[in-house]
């Protein structure tokens, strides 16, 4: 029995959204660091995973919400 249930394809997605989206404002910041200008590509990254994130929780929220609405 494992303490917590197995998550959903959309919530994994979510989660590796966010990795990248954390990842890609590193790069950012080390790139700015750096004074390179190649930072507004991982800004224009961090700002894509970061939308995709938000989609998919609410993606997820939304199909449970159908999930109990349906149980009752």
């Amino acid at each position: 029995m494992s303490p917590l249930p197995a998550p959903s394809p959309t919530r994994r997605l979510a989660l590796y959204t966010l990795v990248v989206c954390v990842l890609a404002v590193a790069a950012a910041v080390v790139s700015f660091v750096q004074g390179s200008f190649l930072g507004v590509v991982w800004v224009l990254l961090a700002g894509l995973s970061s939308n995709m994130t938000w989609y998919y929780v609410k993606r997820e929220k939304a199909r449970r919400a159908a999930g109990a609405d349906v149980s009752r």
